[in-house]
């Protein structure tokens, strides 16, 4: 049987795999892996597929998809006034915004301005999946791992695991490791971490820095995902994207005195200025739902949020990187800052 890796991800996009495994346990997982490795054999890990941008030619080795499941807590599953803390282990295949809810459901703290993300608890670690004032990195203890190159289990705590934006040493070496589960350390109780992000403190009607009952953090921020076409729906064209398709310009002091005087800046602790990639995107003339008059009407940028590229039904890989190609061009020649893909590319370029 094909399997065609355009049904492995949420983009909807990519050509099939020439070998398909799914692992459904930890010791299938590693036994794939490494019989692939002995055999030569190129490897692509998928569990949600909500990072991936893969060829129109598909993947030209093997596909294993993660699908372990397992979630382990040293409480009991509402923690109570007496609890302090849970430390809680999430099997990699497990649903990410599933175990949010659970955890929501369980007073546990830490996690919940993260719901409504596609994809599988073992992704979020290599990406260091953040939004809305908050990253994984925050509330991860452990991260284990089969080690591809040693050939054997290890795990990382969380200072070893080099967070950065976006970032680790998982994702700076990709093929080296096979996440196997995440442990996470949470805070017991009924509101949820103090609120970062200015949006969501206004949905809330909270001040930033104040707390807002963990159900309600959650409830916000799913409303606000899915105004802007970031919460999956088969029926929704605009959530037929990869997420946020670039990230966050870090720049230098110069290089952001440079920006418009209305651009967003953010000043780093490290002399760095953040700006925002969607500002950028839209203010060099790519509003919402460019694209829908070319290349057929194939792919856009979303028609609710500007950092989304999406199929609209009927497009190509290679159609999506021509859209890609034309508005990171366009952002760098109005402004000067070249934007970074945010999406793992298998088997193309940008």
């Amino acid at each position: 049987m094909t399997v065609e890796l355009r049904d492995l991800t949420t983009l909807r996009l990519g050509g099939p795999a020439r070998r398909y495994v799914e692992a459904a346990t930890e010791a299938e997982l590693i036994e794939a892996v490494q019989a692939a490795d002995e055999a030569g054999e190129p490897v692509l890990l998928v569990a949600g597929g909500s990072n991936l941008v893969v060829a129109d030619e598909g993947f030209d080795g093997v596909v294993v998809r993660i699908a372990t499941t397992g979630v382990t807590s040293d409480v009991e599953a509402r923690c109570g006034p007496s609890c302090s803390g849970a430390t809680v282990t999430v099997a990699a295949g497990e649903d990410w915004d599933a175990f949010v809810a659970r955890a929501v459901a369980s007073e546990w703290v830490g996690v919940e301005a993260l719901a409504g993300i596609p994809g599988a608890v073992g992704s979020t670690p290599i990406q260091n999946v953040g939004a809305y004032g908050q990253e994984v990195a925050e509330s991860i203890a452990r991260v284990r791992v089969w080690d591809r190159r040693l050939k054997g289990v290890r795990t990382f705590a969380n200072a070893d695991c080099v967070f950065g934006y976006r970032h680790s040493r998982f994702k700076a070496d990709l093929s080296r490791h096979v996440v196997l589960d995440v442990t996470f350390q949470l805070r017991c109780g009924d509101l949820g971490a103090p609120v970062k992000y200015a949006e969501l403190a206004r949905t809330l009607g909270v001040e930033q820095g104040d707390r807002a009952p963990l159900g309600k953090v959650r409830d916000a921020v799913l409303a606000l995902r899915r105004g802007k076409g970031m919460v999956l729906d088969a029926d929704d064209h605009d959530t037929w994207s990869a997420g946020s398709f670039f990230t966050n310009p870090f720049l230098s002091a110069e290089q952001a005195s440079a920006l418009p005087e209305e651009s967003p800046r953010f000043p780093q602790p490290d002399g760095t200025v953040k700006t925002s990639a969607a500002w950028l995107i839209d203010h060099a003339g790519f509003g919402k739902g460019h694209g829908l008059d070319l290349r057929g009407g194939r792919v856009s940028l979303s028609t609710k949020h500007t950092l989304a590229l999406t199929n609209r039904g009927g497009a190509s890989t290679a159609d999506l990187l021509e859209l890609a190609r034309e508005v990171r061009d366009g952002v760098e020649r109005t402004f000067g800052v070249r934007l970074v893909n945010e999406p793992v590319l298998v088997g193309v370029e940008l």
